[in-house]
């Protein structure tokens, strides 16, 4: 039987992509899970794809007021992991500063503030998901590798602080998600091709890639003030 059984798991961007997949990786572990973010109708949509007694909160993490008023229960949970963000790309001198502003207040200042207000119980963790653009960064994508490495920077220090809380990070490479939507088929599964072909790993990940790292660092006692890459050999090809 998993250690996961009856634990109760807080997943925020849980409503599609590498978040919906945690979430059901969770919740077929046993655990009872809660998917927060933005929109009721994926979140919706998401809990009837998972499946079983998943509970939904709607949550924008860029509202202070929203995450406090969220948080003010003060309920304790077992796992929380971080993984709501959509940034805008561009090269520095492109992007405008009300994108970069935004982006950072997304995917750094949400977790942040979700990690100062969170209660969790001793020996549970907190998992912050990243992006392999800290380790290999592109002139067309900045802000995004500056926001990732400063996530997997902040998970280190959290785990100082929170102790016995484990705090980690897990780094994906580039997933097949809903993200990529915006692309038509053809040009959507010709990057996929061209990137597999790239990558030692030779094929593109999937959101479960990243579920299953998560749930690593969720099960593992002896995780904390880690970051897990899961790039399918991106960072060195």
């Amino acid at each position: 039987m998993s250690e996961l059984v009856g634990n109760s798991v807080l997943v925020i961007g849980g409503s599609s992509g590498i978040g919906q997949a945690t979430a059901a990786a969770f919740a077929a572990k046993g655990a009872k899970v809660t998917i927060a973010s933005r929109s009721r109708s994926k979140l919706d949509a998401a809990a009837s794809a998972i499946g079983g007694n998943v509970k939904t909160a709607v949550l924008d993490v860029t509202d202070d007021a929203k995450v406090q008023e969220f948080f003010a229960s003060n309920e304790v949970w077992d796992h929380v992991v971080i993984s709501a963000a959509q940034t805008p790309g561009g090269p520095a001198r492109q992007l405008p500063l009300a994108s970069a502003y935004e982006a950072m207040n997304s995917k750094f200042w949400g977790a942040y503030r979700v990690a100062r207000l969170v209660r969790i119980r001793d020996g549970g963790s907190l998992t912050l998901v990243s992006g392999y653009l800290s380790d290999r960064p592109r002139a067309t994508s900045v802000l995004q590798g500056a926001i990732n490495a400063a996530l997997d920077a902040l998970a280190r220090a959290l785990a100082l602080e929170f102790t016995p809380v484990r705090v980690n990070s897990v780094s994906p490479g580039l997933i097949a998600t809903p993200l990529w939507d915006g692309l038509d088929a053809e040009a959507r599964q010709k990057m996929y091709a061209d990137t597999a072909k790239r990558l030692p790993a030779a094929c593109v990940g999937q959101a479960e890639d990243i579920a299953r790292a998560v749930l690593f660092l969720a099960e593992t006692p002896f995780a904390s003030g880690s970051r897990v890459l899961v790039d399918g050999g991106a960072v060195i090809a």
